[in-house]
Order: structure tokens, then sequence, then C-alpha cells
């Protein structure tokens, strides 16, 4: 690799089961409110991207799926870069004045940045949270940073405020901080990807399109017309950042699903309440809902628990021992499938069987560690996508 300097990582989606909407600080990417998630596993769902630093290149530039981007006009990048560059420079000077004379000055390099996801972009999966994560980590490696992850978790953050979370396995907590300059905004992680192995998430892909509003154009729209709002913020969130932290160190579904549940509702009722209101879900969205109610109903614990993002796309959460029977009911209602034996107790008229398709797939996955280095890199020799 004489003459030029590259690096390869993948990062994971994260789902939030305590959801942030809305930022003081739209620049900064600073939250209204702090925020919880999971980290899924990898081996489904990961951004992958190969930064190259090379003395010859004349400009930076950007592949994404294929296609070459403005780097200009992807302001979040350019500020990720830059901060990147600048931690970098520092990092190269204290190697000078430490002795080190033969230091790379990679900070002044060029790059070609090549990415790819493995799943839809804007359609409420996450995919600009684990893109940024792997843009950040990626750099970092490249430049050999010296910096905390948590450290690192400042610069995805102003890429992609979920992207912070992005940067640690397991269950990480958002601290949305108070100071102006977001400083004390960072991700940390409550328990790492092999703390609770039974928990098992089934992504129901309902959709694949763009997202009629951005998140962060909805966001803003919350943040000005949503009375709601006010009180998640200030009452709501604290109360069930606490409450899911010890849930999940517990390892209490019971009150791991009902959080998670009961924060879906209210995310997606603020939505509802901004104005005009802004839909994510949609009826396919609604009637699994009710196939998770009615699935609850059938014991006096809790067997499983929806998540929505900004989309129509569901996340449930259950333990491993109920996740062929759920499959199974998913599959029924909304793919046209009939397999294995539905609940006893189960009302089988309580939920619509819709046309088969209205979930496209189901991705069923597990809790997952954070970004990995890998040797399988998305560039030529000559620097451009190999694909």
């Amino acid at each position: 690799m004489s003459g030029y300097y590259e690096k390869t990582c993948t990062a994971p989606v994260n789902i939030a089961i305590i959801k942030y909407w809305g930022k003081r600080d739209v620049s900064l990417n600073l939250p209204t409110n702090s925020s919880l998630s999971v980290t899924l596993s990898q081996d489904n769902l990961q951004s992958k991207t190969t930064i190259r630093a090379d003395p010859s290149f004349s400009k930076t530039r950007l592949w994404l799926n294929g296609i070459e981007e403005d780097v200009s006009a992807n302001k979040r990048m350019q500020t990720c870069i830059k901060e990147a560059r600048r931690l970098r420079s520092l990092y190269e000077q204290q190697l000078l004045r430490d002795g080190n004379s033969d230091v790379v000055p990679l900070a002044e390099y060029n790059l070609h940045i090549c990415s790819e996801n493995n799943f839809p972009t804007a359609a409420g999966l996450a995919s600009s949270a684990s893109g940024f994560a792997c843009l950040v980590y990626t750099l970092a490696q490249l430049y050999s940073l010296p910096n905390s992850t948590s450290e690192l978790s400042l610069i995805a953050r102003q890429g992609s405020g979920s992207a912070c979370r992005s940067l640690f396995g397991g269950f990480v907590a958002w601290e949305m901080g108070v100071n102006y300059d977001g400083s004390d905004s960072i991700a940390v992680q409550i328990a790492d990807e092999h703390h609770w192995p039974e928990l098992v998430a089934l992504i129901c892909v309902v959709s694949d399109a763009k997202k009629t509003v951005g998140s962060t154009a909805g966001m803003q729209s919350t943040v000005k017309t949503s009375p709601l709002l006010k009180e998640r913020i200030e009452q709501v969130v604290p109360k069930r950042m606490e409450e899911m932290v010890k849930a999940i160190k517990n390892k209490d579904f019971n009150m791991f699903a009902e959080i998670t549940m009961r924060d879906s509702n209210q995310f997606h009722a603020v939505c509802l309440d901004s104005f005009p209101p802004i839909f994510y879900l949609n009826d396919i969205s609604r009637a699994i809902i009710k196939l998770v109610n009615e699935y609850n109903a059938i014991s006096s614990d809790y067997k499983a628990a929806y998540t929505f993002d900004a989309g129509p796309n569901a996340v449930i959460y259950t333990l491993r021992e109920n996740v062929d029977e759920l499959a199974g009911l998913v599959k029924r209602y909304f793919m046209g499938e009939e397999r294995g034996q539905i609940p006893s107790s189960f009302r089988v008229d309580a939920v619509p069987i819709l046309e088969k398709g209205s979930v496209r797939h189901i991705i069923k996955t597990t809790v997952g560690d954070g970004p990995r280095i890998i040797e399988d890199g998305l560039l030529n020799e000559e620097g451009m996508p190999k694909s």
C-alpha cells in the first residue's frame, strides 16, 4: 500500500427504544431529550465504508451505494471530515513534539470515500445513523486517532444525531447534555452485546420507500408546533430513561416491553400533535400493533414489544423462546403464509388478515457489537469503486 493509506470498516444500525425527536440546536444536532437504543447485529444490517488518503488525489470524492455524490453539497459530511482532520492534525503535532520525525501528514491528503448499506436508505431503518457512524469510525482508524469512542460520538452526532449511538454495541444511551457547545452531548454504553443474549428483534419490512417527511424537517415542525412535546421532554423521558436502564440491567422484559411500546406510541403521538400532522405509520403498521397487543393478551407477562421509528417498518422485540411463534403470526396475517400452530387462546379474528406481501420480509436479528475493522475494501487499486 505504498503511497496511500486506507481503512475499511462496518458499523451497525441502532433502533431507539426511548426516542430522540427534536433539536435544541440544529447545526450541532443537539437533542431536546436523551435517548436509549439497542444496537442490532451487523450480520444482518450494516453500513460498510472504505476511505483512502492519497497525496495524488486532486480532490475529495464520495460514492454512496454506487453513485457519486457531491461532497460539497453534504454539509454534515463535510463537518465530520473537517473535525476528524482537525483531530488528526493535533495528533500529528503531538507526535512531532514527541520527537517522531516521520509523521505522515494525512490530515492534508484528499480522500476517496466509498460507502454502501445492505438495507433500504431513508425508509426508517436508521440508515443515516449507521452510515455516519461508519464514516467517523473509519476516519478515526485511518487517522489513528487516540480519542475515546464517546469522544468520537461527538463528531458522529454532528453527522446524524442517532449516529453517536451506533459507535457502541449493546445498549446505548445518548445523553443530551446541557452545554451550549455540545461538549457533553455524548453516547455511552449501558450494557454490552453479550449482556442479554435471549433478546431478539424481528424487523418487519413494510416499505423501503423514502420518507415523505424527513426526520430533520419533521423534528423541527414538532418542536415548533406540538404542545405535547414539552411534557414529553420535561416529565416523561427523564423518568423513562431511568426505568429503561434498570430494565436492561435486570433483563426485565416486562418493564422493557411496556416502556418500549409506550415510548413508541408517544413519539408518534407528538408527530400527530404537530401542525400540520406528521404521519409515519400506515394501516399495515397499525395492524402490526394490533397483532402484538393480541399476542401479549394471551399471557400474564409481555411476550413482545413493538417500536416504530420515523417510518412504517416495525421492530418487534421478543425473547428467543417466542420467536418462531411470533414470526408465524406475522407471516400468517401479513405475508400470506400459514405455518405453525396459532396459540390456543389467541383471538384469531381480532386481527385483520392483510393481502400477501403487506410485510415484504422479516429480518430476524439479535443485539450486536459496535463498528468493526475489516480487510475487504470497496476501492480498487486506482482508488475508484470496485462496483
